[in-house]
């Protein structure tokens, strides 16, 4: 990850400190980190997986967001 290219992501609110960042360029993964603690481990999710977890987070179906 020491490579990485850390951009905000389209999916945070941008209000409130409340962002997620994102590196792009990962063959099949997405690094995503807590913009606040960008000291912090990255957590490295599969690219199909990430756009549904997002739906499920904004309908409410795991309890956050």
């Amino acid at each position: 990850m020491s490579s990485a290219q850390w951009r905000k992501s389209s999916y945070s609110n941008g209000t409130g400190g409340e962002c997620l960042e994102v590196a792009d360029h990962f063959p099949g993964v997405l690094p995503v980190r807590d913009s606040k603690m960008p000291e912090a481990p990255a957590l490295v999710v599969a690219a199909a997986a990430w756009a549904p977890f997002v739906a499920a987070v904004r309908a409410g179906r795991l309890g956050v967001g």
